[in-house]
């Protein structure tokens, strides 16, 4: 009895002085999560399943195309999302300190680093997480997916606002990849966090002045619509009282799991082309959010 009651006079001290965005239960590392798509044939999801690694008696949650349509509806075109629902994923828990390593099959337009990024703007840490799908698609729904198995894996509740920040920060980095490339777009979404960490903005005026200022010295010219997009996605972010450092600390993790998996002997001819845009890409999140 006397265990019970210091174990809940801690989780109250937790709450009351740290006051984070939601509360870890007892996850335990190696839990997993697998989620697929509603709209998968059986013949796909048995494809899926397989190329996880998990079987029929592992727990596996549904995601929907009204649950893609929730969550992405209000920053990207419906028919971008579509109408089926086949993005899949497994979510494995790591021991806390471990940090996010993300992998992915079949995903034409969410790199692997802005699953991180996203993720850890939702409040997820600590977990390999691997998307897939049947055949090539944007990955964008995949978050929904997630985060919903990041929930059940992890036995905590991410706010709503959370969730929509995380699902907006993926679409917007997203279309200005499509506009000025991928290694420049996560470059100033970085450099625009990294502003902010260290010199907090009160007004709207004050963070679009930031963003122009950061895009202007990374030689990029943001259209209206994609400024006022910014300005919008930031004032939101800022507004969630984030822990900037335990993102810093994430984001390092992140960098150091993507190492450790481009030195692995199996992966070496497959990334072989790769490696200098990948190299220059996690010299980009040197630094993020530092103190």
């Amino acid at each position: 009895m006397k265990t019970v009651w210091k174990k809940l006079l801690a989780l109250t001290l937790v709450f009351v002085l740290v006051f984070p965005l939601f509360v870890l239960a007892d996850a335990v590392p190696g839990d997993e999560i697998v989620t697929l798509g509603e709209d998968l044939s059986e013949a796909q999801r048995q494809t899926l399943l397989s190329e996880m690694g998990a079987t029929e008696e592992d727990t596996i949650i549904t995601v929907t195309n009204a649950e893609e349509h929730q969550y992405l509806g209000n920053y990207i075109s419906a028919s971008r999302i579509g109408t089926n629902a086949l993005s899949s994923s497994k979510i494995t828990l790591r021991e806390q300190g471990a940090g996010l390593s993300v992998e992915s099959n079949n995903i034409n337009w969410v790199s692997d680093d802005m699953y991180a990024n996203a993720l850890i703007t939702a409040g997820v840490e600590d977990a390999d997480i691997y998307v897939t799908a049947p055949i090539a698609v944007s990955g964008t729904a995949a978050l929904t997916g997630l985060i919903k198995a990041y929930e059940i894996a992890a036995e905590i509740e991410i706010p709503e606002e959370q969730k929509q920040i995380a699902n907006e920060e993926l679409v917007r980095t997203g279309e200005l990849s499509d506009s000025i490339g991928v290694e420049e777009a996560t470059e100033l979404m970085n450099r625009i966090k990294e502003e902010i960490a260290n010199n907090p903005v009160e007004t709207e005026d004050d963070l679009r002045e930031l963003i122009r200022r950061v895009a202007a010295e990374l030689g990029i010219t943001l259209t209206d619509e994609e400024l006022n997009g910014l300005v919008s996605l930031f004032m939101r972010m800022k507004d969630l009282n984030i822990d900037w450092n335990q993102v810093q600390d994430q984001i390092s993790k992140v960098r150091d799991n993507l190492d450790e998996f481009l030195n692995r002997e199996d992966t070496q001819g497959f990334i072989k082309n790769f490696l200098d845009l990948i190299n220059r890409l996690i010299d980009s999140l040197r630094g993020f959010f530092s103190s």
